[in-house]
C-alpha cells in the first residue's frame, strides 16, 4: 500500500525532474458543487504542482487559474447535452466511450489516464490495448461496503431510501463500478478508510494509492478569537447531506445526553431526506438545536462555531471535517472520516456508532476549554500541509509512484 508520505521517485523513467502527463477523465460538470468542485481542485492544483494536465470532462463550466488543456465531451460552445435528460448513468457512459475513442490519437501525449467510476470502464479497457495506466479514483468507500452499511443503518432505524437516492442498492452500478475496480491498474485511495474496505474486499496492497482532498485556505480561514471561559454556552455544527449515511441521528443523541445542550446551540446545516427528518423529529424539537437547510455562508457558521460533527458509518474522506478545521471549529467525527482529524491531536475522534463517546467527547469540550483552544490552535496550524496546494502535490506524487510501477 502506497501512503501519505509517498516513495518519491527511484528511477530514471519517472524521476522527479521529469513532467507528468496526465489526462483526467471526469464524467460530470467540472466546476460545479460537490465532487465536480473536488475535480476542479484536483486537476487545477495538479497543474500548480508540475503536471501538464489535460482535462477531458462532460462539460466545464469554471476557468482554471494555472495551465490545463480543456476538452469537453457532452458540450460544444454554448451548446450542451443536458444531463437531466440523458440521466447520470448514461451520460457516464457516453463520456467514457467518447473519452475512450479519442485516446489511439493522444496516446504519444499521455503518460497516465487519471478516471472517475462509472466512467472509466471503455477508457480502461483502451488505454489497455495502447499501454496506457490508469488510475481510478473511489471517492468513498467500495461500493459494496458503502451500500451493505447504509442498508443495515436505515434498516434499523426504519428508514427507506428513495430507489433513486445514491446509496440506495442498484445492481447494475454495483456490477459496473467493480469492472472498473477489477481492470483499472490503481486505485486513489484519499483515506486509509476507503484503504480498509478495498483491503476487506480482497484487493492487493500494492493496487492501492494514497493521496488526500485540500482545503481552500482563501475560503476556509479562522475569524475572531474565541473566548475561553468555562461556562460559555457552546456552538456545535452539523454540515452535509442530512442522511442516514451521515449520522446525524448520532450527533442528535449524543447531544442530547451531553449538558452542552443545556444551554448551547446545536446548528443542522443541510436538506434532509424526509423520511429521516420525520423520524428525527422528536430530537430536532429541542430549544438547543436550530435546523438551517441548505445554506451558502457555510464557512462563516463555521468559524462561529466550537465544534464541527460528523459521525459518518461511511465516507471516502469527509472534506468539510478539514474545512471545518481551517476554520477554527474543532471536528468531533467518526473514525469513517479523513485520517488527517487525529484524535487529541487537533480533533476527537470516536468509532462509528459510539454514541456514548462522542457525547464525551462534547462534555469535556464544554467543560475543557483550554483543551478545545489548544485543538482548534493545532489544526489551524496545520492548514499549511493539507491545504489544496499540499493535496496537488500529493497527488502527483500518486502518480510517480503508479508510473514506476507500471514500468
Amino acid at each position: 500500500m502506497h501512503l501519505l508520505g509517498f516513495q518519491e521517485g527511484g528511477g530514471n523513467i519517472m524521476s522527479n525532474s521529469k513532467i507528468i502527463r496526465v489526462l483526467h477523465s471526469f464524467p460530470h460538470r467540472l466546476g460545479m458543487d460537490r465532487i465536480c468542485t473536488t475535480a476542479w481542485y484536483e486537476i487545477d492544483m495538479a497543474a500548480a504542482a508540475g503536471a501538464d494536465m489535460l482535462a477531458v470532462a462532460g462539460d466545464s463550466v469554471r476557468p482554471f487559474e494555472h495551465k490545463v488543456k480543456v476538452k469537453t465531451t457532452l458540450s460544444r460552445g454554448k451548446l450542451r447535452i443536458p444531463y437531466r435528460l440523458l440521466g447520470r448513468l448514461r451520460a457516464c457512459e457516453l463520456h467514457d466511450r467518447l473519452v475512450a475513442r479519442m485516446l489511439p490519437k493522444l496516446a504519444d501525449e499521455i503518460d497516465i489516464i487519471h478516471a472517475w467510476p462509472l466512467g472509466a470502464l471503455h477508457t480502461i479497457k483502451a488505454a489497455k490495448r495502447l499501454g496506457i495506466p490508469v488510475a481510478l479514483e473511489r471517492c468513498n468507500a467500495h461500493t459494496r461496503f458503502a451500500y451493505e452499511v447504509v442498508q443495515r443503518e436505515c434498516k434499523r432505524l426504519g428508514v427507506p431510501l428513495p430507489k433513486d437516492h445514491e446509496h440506495a442498492y442498484n445492481e447494475s452500478i454495483l456490477k459496473r463500478e467493480e469492472q472498473e475496480y477489477e481492470l483499472a491498474d490503481a486505485i486513489l485511495c484519499p483515506s486509509d478508510f476507503v484503504v480498509k474496505t478495498f483491503l476487506d474486499k480482497g484487493f492487493p496492497k500494492d493496487k492501492l494509492f494514497r493521496f488526500f482532498y485540500g482545503v481552500d485556505d482563501k475560503v476556509f480561514y479562522p475569524g475572531f478569537e474565541r473566548k475561553t471561559i468555562n461556562g460559555r454556552p457552546l456552538t456545535m455544527i452539523f454540515v452535509g447531506v442530512c442522511a442516514v449515511r451521515k449520522g446525524l441521528h448520532f450527533a442528535l443523541e449524543a447531544w442530547h445526553r451531553s449538558p452542552a445542550s443545556r444551554d448551547g446551540t446545536f446548528y443542522i446545516v443541510g436538506d434532509f431526506l424526509p423520511a429521516y427528518r420525520e423520524k428525527l423529529s422528536g430530537l430536532l424539537d429541542h430549544p438547543s438545536v436550530r435546523v438551517l437547510g441548505h445554506r451558502n455562508d457555510v464557512p462563516e457558521l463555521m468559524r462561529k462555531s466550537d465544534i464541527f460533527v460528523l459521525p459518518s458509518i461511511e465516507e471516502g474522506f469527509g472534506l468539510v471535517c478539514t474545512e471545518a478545521m481551517a476554520c477554527g471549529c474543532v471536528p468531533l467525527v467518526s473514525d469513517a472520516c479523513t485520517d488527517l482529524c487525529r484524535h487529541m491531536e487537533n480533533a476527537m475522534v470516536h468509532e462509528v456508532g459510539d454514541v456514548g463517546a462522542l457525547s464525551e467527547h462534547i462534555t469535556r469540550l464544554y467543560e475543557d476549554r483550554d483543551l478545545l483552544s489548544n485543538l482548534r490552535e493545532a489544526g489551524i496550524q496545520n492548514i499549511s500541509k493539507i491545504n489544496w496546494d499540499a493535496a496537488g502535490r500529493s497527488l502527483v506524487t500518486a502518480y510517480r509512484g503508479i508510473l514506476e510501477c507500471a514500468y
